[in-house]
């Protein structure tokens, strides 16, 4: 199940997207690659671990794009183009990819807040405190239509992967700044138990500090991560057929659905309360798993 989780996303890029299975095997390769380098440097130095895995990633993924261009129509699927997808599949998407990767985001923004580095510093300062700011969806009309005008002329920028970025970055601010609450109410004896065992900063926050702020910082990020999977249906105004642009839209339009509004909206309400409610229930069930107090 373990490693399933890992290919599950590539192979879910490509059922969706469809494409020649060499994109997500290329990317699947240059993770692993930067894992392993990852894990044969971290235990000199975290951050020869962390940057020689990034770059070992970024020169299997160049390397691949030559094999990609090779590959091309090697069991290839029909490419399905974004203005395809819709439905409630589209919020699925932009929900369990943007929490995903807003995650890690806003666990680097919150440390970053808390650098004793002032440029590191402010820069997360200043990302946080717009991105909390601007409604959502104005990052979403930045999305669509200005983002477009810092690209190269002729480039094909997919409106989903846009929606992504904008939704994922509006996500990892609000998270940075629950996770910056759970390393608050660790008591500074923690920090000093750290030091005393002779960890360094990093060996510190990946080993005793991060695990007890994630563990107390569990309620905040559901409640982010539920919010955030109910805005999906704002992409309803950027002309993106969800299960909220589809009923408002196509369907209705239709003289087939003519007088019949509560069963869709009810429908659509059901829907969203089970995907919610099953994220709520899951925080719980880890909550009382992780629970080590005994009282």
């Amino acid at each position: 199940m373990f490693y399933f989780t890992g290919v599950y996303p590539f192979l879910a890029f490509w059922l969706i997207w469809g494409g020649t299975v060499a994109i997500p095997l290329v990317a699947l390769a240059g993770a692993v690659i930067g894992y392993l380098v990852y894990a044969r440097l971290v235990a000199g130095s975290f951050a020869a671990g962390f940057f020689g895995g990034i770059v070992a990633a970024a020169v299997a993924w160049w390397i691949g794009g030559f094999v990609t261009t090779a590959m091309e129509g090697v069991l290839a699927l029909e490419a399905v183009p974004s203005r395809d997808m819709g439905g409630f599949m589209l919020n699925m998407i932009l929900g369990v990819v943007c929490v995903s990767l807003s995650l890690p985001l806003g666990i680097v923004l919150a440390l970053g807040r808390q650098s004793s580095m002032p440029i590191i510093k402010w820069i997360c300062v200043v990302f946080i405190e717009f991105i909390r700011g601007v409604p959502l969806i104005t990052l979403l009309f930045v999305a669509n239509v200005v983002l477009a005008y810092f690209l190269p002329p002729g480039t094909n920028f997919d409106l989903i992967l846009r929606v992504i970025i904008m939704i994922t970055m509006f996500a990892a601010a609000y998270i940075a700044e629950v996770i910056r609450g759970g390393l608050a109410a660790l008591p500074r004896g923690q920090y000093e138990a750290a030091d005393s065992l002779g960890l360094d900063y990093a060996q510190a926050m990946r080993l005793i500090i991060l695990p007890q702020a994630l563990k107390i910082s569990i309620p905040g990020i559901v409640n982010v991560a539920v919010g955030l999977f109910k805005d999906t249906t704002l992409v309803s105004v950027i002309s993106m057929f969800d299960l909220v642009g589809m009923i408002r839209g196509p369907i209705l339009a239709s003289t087939d659905w003519n007088g019949v509004y509560w069963e869709l909206w009810s429908f659509a309400a059901f829907l969203f309360f089970v995907v919610c409610y099953g994220i709520s229930q899951y925080s719980q069930w880890l909550e009382r798993q992780l629970a080590t107090d005994h009282r």
